[in-house]
């Protein structure tokens, strides 16, 4: 009994002296005790690290986030680790888990099923490789390294290449409550963009005046060139916010964010031009489908589609591309010019769109 009792007391004051760190742990090992009854400790120091903070992917492609881990001084015989990667989305929420993996094996989990796996080119590489980069898979993606009692992690951002663009429903400016917004972005091959997407775009040039959704809950717009509608002379260029919104109750317009897209979005040179229902059959006996305002805004900005005839799109709006800004096509910016939405009787061109399943 006095022995159990006196290893309780020794093993106590050893916790409470051990040596941490905030940013690594420290695992020992006994050595022979002496006369004084005192334990002495050898230490092995983890590290993990990423080697960049952030990547960049566009939908449908592949990427790597970086991952890997060491020990100082290195053990004398391996240690088999837990490794866990878990995700932040870029609009806020819950951390959510996307592979955990202890030696050899792992598991992919929730939405990045099948999508993920550890590199594992040498050892101590943790990095995640994904497949199949998603519009919705931005945000920040934790690796933790568990040995034992303790673990260590580090971070890296994923970012997707592509291109922000405003939307209002058919009825007009500022019909959209959050989950409305929501649904219309899903509806053009988009999803709704987050604030870093909106600012990035603010930096390359995009104006507009109307407030609009993000992804988490506010409402804010872009300005490059300050004028009296929108906000004053007064007020540097920026993007203006309004605040977080209710997200059943307020209604604006929204800001849809799409990446690149698996297939081409092309004008269909007919012999006359359509209504709405003869625009939509038209692509179908092309063997393809009307194009989505995503997919425009997509093709002009990752494939250059530069054309100077109105079409329709999936969503009865009339639109066109301009990547080369010339006389008789709009405003002297490059964009995608919008007619908006005229009666479906009403006669144009259209864009449609064949999805590439090679």
């Amino acid at each position: 009994m006095m022995i159990c009792c006196l290893a309780q007391l020794v093993l106590s004051g050893w916790a409470r002296t051990a040596p941490t760190s905030p940013n690594s742990f420290f695992y020992h090992n006994f050595l022979k005790g002496n006369s004084s009854r005192e334990i002495h400790f050898s230490g092995v120091k983890l590290h993990v690290d990423s080697a960049q903070a952030s990547v960049s992917a566009v939908r449908g492609g592949n990427t790597t986030m970086p991952c890997r881990f060491w020990y100082e001084p290195e053990p004398s015989s391996p240690r088999e680790v837990r490794v866990k990667w878990s995700w932040l989305p870029a609009a806020g929420g819950h951390e959510t888990d996307v592979l955990v993996a202890i030696g050899p094996h792992s598991r992919s989990l929730g939405e990045f099923r099948g999508r993920v796996q550890l590199r594992q080119d040498f050892p101590g590489d943790a990095a995640l490789v994904m497949t199949e980069v998603q519009l919705n898979d931005t945000g920040h993606y934790r690796c933790e390294v568990v040995d034992r009692l303790e673990d260590k992690s580090s971070s890296v951002y994923l970012e997707l290449k592509g291109v922000v663009f405003p939307y209002q429903h058919p009825r007009g400016q500022y019909h959209l409550n959050f989950q409305g917004a929501q649904q219309a972005c899903e509806e053009q091959d988009a999803t709704l963009a987050t604030f870093p997407q909106l600012f990035q775009s603010w930096k390359e040039g995009l104006n507009w005046c109307n407030a609009g959704w993000l992804a988490d809950g506010t409402v804010q717009y872009p300005i490059t060139r300050p004028r009296v509608p929108c906000g004053g002379h007064g007020l540097a260029p920026g993007v203006r916010t309004y605040g977080r919104r209710h997200r059943r109750l307020h209604h604006y317009d929204v800001f849809c964010f799409s990446s690149s897209l698996r297939g081409k979005v092309y004008y269909l040179q007919a012999s006359h031009k359509m209504n709405l229902t003869e625009a939509q059959q038209a692509c179908q006996e092309n063997g393809a489908e009307i194009a989505k305002v995503g997919q425009l805004y997509a093709a002009w900005k990752f494939t250059g589609l530069d054309r100077c005839d109105a079409g329709w799109l999936a969503d009865g709006s009339v639109r066109y591309p301009i990547t080369r800004p010339r006389r008789n096509c709009g405003a002297s910016e490059p964009g995608v010019r919008s007619f908006g939405f005229p009666p479906p009787q009403h006669k144009h061109g259209v864009y449609c769109y064949k999805f590439d399943d090679e």
